[in-house]
């Protein structure tokens, strides 16, 4: 029997569960999750390896309507996925109106290159099962989808039925990636997510679309079992430097606190992590600033 291999972009509106999708597929967490929309600034590759195939999956951030240069970028950056892949997954919620603009926005651009598309219908674990098929035959009528699989990202239903169904569009190809590899990223870019996701926990609504975070320092000591991290987040507004610190530092210890257990999950090493907040006026909306923040 030959390997199979390909590219797959998963794509969809914001906040419906993709990155929670990644996650549970590959058995381990490389893309950070919140409640809010627009989590996902990056295009993040999980790699998938099974006994005779790897699957590269393309986690995409949200594709919406926006005037912001940061989520312009984001949305550009989703919409590049589609032509270079061989399959797209994509993802919508229960919640999400099947005549919403951002639906049709991805349908439209689904038409174009026709590739093999699999609905991924998630959160089936909210609703009754009586209610599922009007949903499923309502997401069926506005595209020729290859199939369509209702899942919940988070409890694993559905999850073994849509691995397969991705298999099956597979070609015989080579292993892109070695086996032991789940994701491309670099451990600064990890850590500097995890740390983006607590903020994103941690504050009020409008406060995490304003911080980036950047690793300026990462050593390892392994003689100690310990990893130590020094990060800087940096934010638009001095009152939302404020905002981060909090009272007393009380509001950045948390966060502190929260993001350095996340990161002794994923490198099995003792961390040490310091935290630092810098003022960068309009970050979000300079080209050059965007760039050097890794957007």
């Amino acid at each position: 029997m030959s390997f199979l291999s390909g590219f797959i972009a998963i794509v969809g509106p914001p906040n419906v569960g993709k990155s929670t999708l990644l996650n549970k597929f590959l058995g381990q967490k490389i893309a950070i999750t919140s409640p809010r929309p627009q989590t996902t600034r990056n295009r993040i590759v999980g790699i998938y390896n099974g006994d005779d195939c790897q699957m590269v999956f393309i986690d995409t951030p949200g594709i919406h309507q926006t005037r912001s240069l940061l989520h312009k970028g984001m949305v550009r950056s989703a919409k590049a996925s589609l032509g270079e892949v061989d399959i797209i997954l994509l993802v919508v919620g229960l919640e999400e109106e099947a005549q919403s603009d951002e639906l049709k926005i991805i349908l439209g651009l689904l038409k174009k290159p026709a590739k093999p598309a699999i609905l991924a219908i998630n959160k089936i674990d909210l609703i009754k099962k009586e209610r599922l098929l009007p949903i499923i035959e309502a997401y069926s009528k506005l595209h020729c989808f290859d199939c369509i699989i209702p899942i919940s990202a988070l409890c694993g239903d559905g999850l073994e039925i849509l691995r397969e169904e991705l298999k099956k569009r597979l070609s015989p190809g080579p292993q892109f990636f070695p086996p032991e590899m789940h994701t491309d990223k670099s451990e600064e870019f990890l850590i500097a997510e995890i740390i983006r996701e607590r903020i994103y926990y941690e504050t009020r609504e409008e406060l995490p679309y304003s911080c980036a975070v950047v690793v300026e320092r990462l050593e390892e000591d392994p003689a100690r079992d310990l990893l130590t991290v020094m990060a800087v987040i940096c934010v638009e507004k001095a009152s939302q430097k404020g905002m981060i610190i909090g009272k007393n530092g009380k509001m950045i210890k948390k966060i502190g606190r929260g993001a350095r257990i996340e990161i002794e999950k994923m490198f099995s090493l003792r961390v040490y992590l310091e935290l630092f907040v810098k003022v960068e006026k309009k970050w979000s909306s300079d080209t050059g600033s965007l760039r050097r923040l890794g957007y």
